[in-house]
């Protein structure tokens, strides 16, 4: 990693005076919050270190100065530019008062949607990790109920339970308690029973580059961990008037340092995210339980990385990784719109499956999935997961459809079936 150039704090501004190249060129760095990498080729060589030196004094007069541990020295830097400022209204619009959920999504578009997202997530937040399975698969094992058969489909139950957990936890505080509850589900039968659900007791935990090998990160000894993380819940808990951070800031403050801290021996990549996530829910913002914000990081897993690299090297400046997660989430929501305006479209292919008498919603659904996919069979355990119901209502709607011959009952053992489409299903629809 390339260390950017040294400058003097009290120096005057070299390079970015009143001109149309100021404007220029503080719009290109400062909108993205570029790193040194970047901003070096953006002028001829020569004055590259004056535009830097620019750059980085600007920054240094919108810092805010962030005390996580004062006993241990752990402080950071961050600064809110205009850019960063209209984004996060962007969020807030989007995310919380700006579109209620009931005018975004009917009951059934919830179901499935979360359904759908919470299994996405669960997904690429274990690939980011290095699991490797296909989305159909790791789908059909968490619709299905099945169990994991390798340590990739386990890293993504355990990341499926987690998110769970978070959703129904959401309004509490944190405590090193439920840290420790959340490094258990993420890790459970993927790390050696003693180094799950307790802090690292060594310093042998590094942070390497997985192409070159390099260390890129040694975290803080282990004997600090108690203090720091019994610093991190205070900060995750409190924000306080008189020293406000917006809420989306905090969420990324949060997850960098759990993957700065690394508290654990393994999954401080998954605990950090699911806390992200969790700080999110906890403060307002709904939609964030149906995006899959993993999938984005999977796509930019290099940018990801860089963001905690550039924060660590120059100053401890959290506004890289703000930045990152912040176009991470705007993203993420983007897809989201997408995805549903998709789903929109096969509302009326949808809506002739509601009409039928005495069929509801669920019924519905389960019929359209049937004439866009023939070969696909279900389980009750699979409809009672996708729709959150009872296992009786479960069963209830699918036999239902079996009396109707629109599905048949093919038994696997004497207590487990699996459910085809029947011999009424094409005689009626198609």
């Amino acid at each position: 990693m390339e260390y950017p150039p040294e400058y003097s704090s009290d120096s005057p501004l070299l390079f970015l005076k009143e001109s149309a190249d100021n404007s220029y060129f503080y719009t290109r760095i400062e909108s993205e919050y570029l790193y040194w990498d970047k901003v070096k080729y953006l002028v001829p060589k020569e004055e590259s270190v004056n535009l830097w030196k620019d750059i980085k004094l600007i920054r240094r007069l919108n810092f805010k100065k962030i005390y996580i541990n004062n006993k241990f020295k752990l402080e950071a830097n961050y600064g809110i530019n205009d850019f960063l400022q209209q984004k996060l209204h962007y969020l807030d619009f989007n995310f919380g008062v700006g579109i209620q959920k009931e005018q975004l999504l009917s009951d059934i578009d919830k179901h499935r949607y979360l359904t759908n997202s919470l299994m996405e997530e669960s997904i690429f937040s274990s690939m980011i990790e290095g699991a490797t399975t296909t989305r159909i698969k790791a789908k059909e094992m968490l619709r299905k109920g099945k169990k994991p058969i390798n340590k990739s489909e386990q890293m993504i139950l355990n990341n499926y339970k987690t998110i769970q957990y978070i959703s129904e936890n959401k309004n509490n505080d944190i405590t090193k308690e439920r840290l420790f509850e959340i490094h258990k589900l993420v890790t459970e039968n993927t790390l050696e029973v003693e180094n799950v659900g307790v802090f690292r007791t060594s310093d042998d935990v590094k942070v390497m580059n997985q192409i070159t090998g390099e260390i890129v990160h040694n975290p803080p000894v282990f004997i600090q961990l108690e203090h720091l993380m019994d610093s991190f819940c205070v900060f995750f808990n409190e924000n306080p008037k008189e020293n406000f951070i917006h809420p989306i800031v905090k969420a990324s403050i949060l997850h960098f340092l759990i993957g700065y801290i690394h508290p654990f021996v393994d999954g401080n990549g998954r605990t950090a995210r699911a806390l992200f996530y969790w700080y999110l829910l906890k403060n307002g913002y709904w939609l964030t339980e149906y995006l899959s914000i993993s999938r984005v990081i999977l796509k930019s897993k290099t940018q990801y990385e860089k963001a905690y690299l550039h924060t660590e090297i120059d100053e401890m400046d959290l506004s890289y990784f703000i930045h990152y997660q912040v176009k991470v989430l705007t993203q993420a929501f983007e897809d989201l719109k997408e995805y549903i305006s998709s789903k929109k479209k096969e509302e009326n292919q949808f809506s002739k499956f509601l009409k039928l008498p005495n069929i509801n919603d669920r019924q519905a659904q389960i019929l359209f999935w049937v004439e866009e996919n023939p070969n696909r069979f279900f389980t009750v355990k699979e409809i009672e997961n996708i729709f959150k119901i009872t296992n009786q209502t479960a069963r209830t709607d699918i036999e239902e459809l079996v009396a109707l011959e629109y599905l048949k009952k093919i038994s696997i053992n004497k207590k487990s079936f699996n459910y085809w489409k029947g011999s009424k299903f094409d005689k009626t629809f198609l």
